[in-house]
């Protein structure tokens, strides 16, 4: 049974982990004119390294309605919620990150990696902003592993 439950969580990690692509690297998201651009253009126009700019701008238009809510809705939750079932896979398939600060370190390159690869393949771009949402939708899967084991659902 114990060698199932494994298999089973293998096989949805994979599934999350294919998602998870899918979403980040091939729904285009880039600028239209990407491809006439050089790389640091593309950086300037499609980067934010401005801690909370994307966050206000979103919640900004949350409470005055000047942007459709499902933008800044799926933009907001999507970017926490993504990350959230890493925070509970990772420590439970890699026994090392079940301590906070290699997780913490380990989530943090993934995510730094992640928005270096948009930007580099100009599939996405790089936002500070979604890497603080991510961040912290991975704590909070985190946090739900350490309650899960202390609640001793999972070893």
């Amino acid at each position: 049974m114990r060698n199932l439950l494994k298999i089973a969580l293998k096989v949805s990690f994979g599934i999350y982990l294919f998602a998870l692509a899918v979403i980040l690297f091939m729904s285009s998201r880039g600028l239209g004119f990407a491809h006439e651009l050089t790389l640091l253009e593309y950086i300037k126009y499609s980067s934010n390294f401005v801690p909370f700019k994307t966050i206000n701008t979103y919640i900004n238009a949350l409470q005055d309605g000047t942007m459709n809510r499902d933008i800044p809705i799926k933009n907001l939750l999507g970017n926490f919620v993504l990350f959230l079932p890493m925070g509970i896979f990772l420590p439970i398939l890699f026994k090392r990150l079940s301590i906070f600060k290699k997780y913490i370190i380990t989530i943090i390159l993934v995510l730094l990696s992640i928005e270096i690869i948009q930007v580099i393949t100009r599939l996405g771009s790089f936002d500070i902003d979604d890497l603080l949402l991510n961040l912290l939708g991975a704590i909070l899967g985190f946090s739900i592993y350490k309650l899960l084991v202390q609640l001793k659902i999972i070893r």
